[in-house]
């Protein structure tokens, strides 16, 4: 029986964002990082096509995530818990917003399915930027589980502000990428 459970970002992770910096200043320098990560996600091979970051109000990124699913054999590696769960390590605090008091941001190059979604408020973060819809997600496959059609706003009130359609576009085109190549769909 196995006692423990630990995690860690594949090896690419750290000199892909070396090579990037540590300031995204907008929305789109955000979700872009959250696409390139998931685009690098696949190229190198070590899982779905999803990538996330934490940001804290002035841009700064605290923690990046990739889905780990396939390649860790754990369905709640999506990059979202990932991204969370690294910031709140990263902080030393299951609250990132320290009770209200800091403003953290998820950027996620899809929307949260259902796991995701029901994260998000517990996380601390007081704003989700999305790429990539729920529908997009779906239509090479995934399954996004049960979620309440108007989750943006069940979202905005519990005071989490969200904006949708940053970079859409680009974000579909990972996940059909993705789809085309034949990789894991779960």
């Amino acid at each position: 029986m196995q006692t423990h459970f630990e995690f860690e970002l594949p090896a690419w992770v750290a000199p892909f964002l070396a090579q990037r910096g540590d300031i995204y200043a907008t929305p789109e320098d955000r979700i872009a990082l959250a696409i390139a990560l998931s685009a690098e996600n696949i190229k190198q091979n070590t899982g779905g096509p999803f990538g996330a970051a934490i940001f804290d109000a002035a841009g700064r990124l605290i923690a990046p995530g990739v889905n780990l699913v396939p390649s860790k054999n754990c369905s709640i590696l999506h990059a979202e818990m990932v991204a969370i769960a690294l910031a709140q390590q990263t902080l030393g605090r299951y609250d990132l917003s320290n009770g209200g008091k800091e403003i953290y941001e998820l950027a996620a190059s899809t929307e949260p399915c259902a796991m995701c979604f029901g994260a998000v408020p517990w996380s601390g973060v007081k704003r989700l930027l999305c790429g990539a819809r729920d529908e997009d997600a779906r239509a090479v496959g995934f399954d996004e589980g049960a979620k309440l059609n108007e989750w943006p706003e069940a979202l905005k009130e519990r005071g989490i502000e969200v904006t949708r359609d940053i970079e859409r576009q680009a974000a579909v085109d990972v996940l059909n990428g993705y789809a085309k190549q034949q990789g894991t769909i779960y």
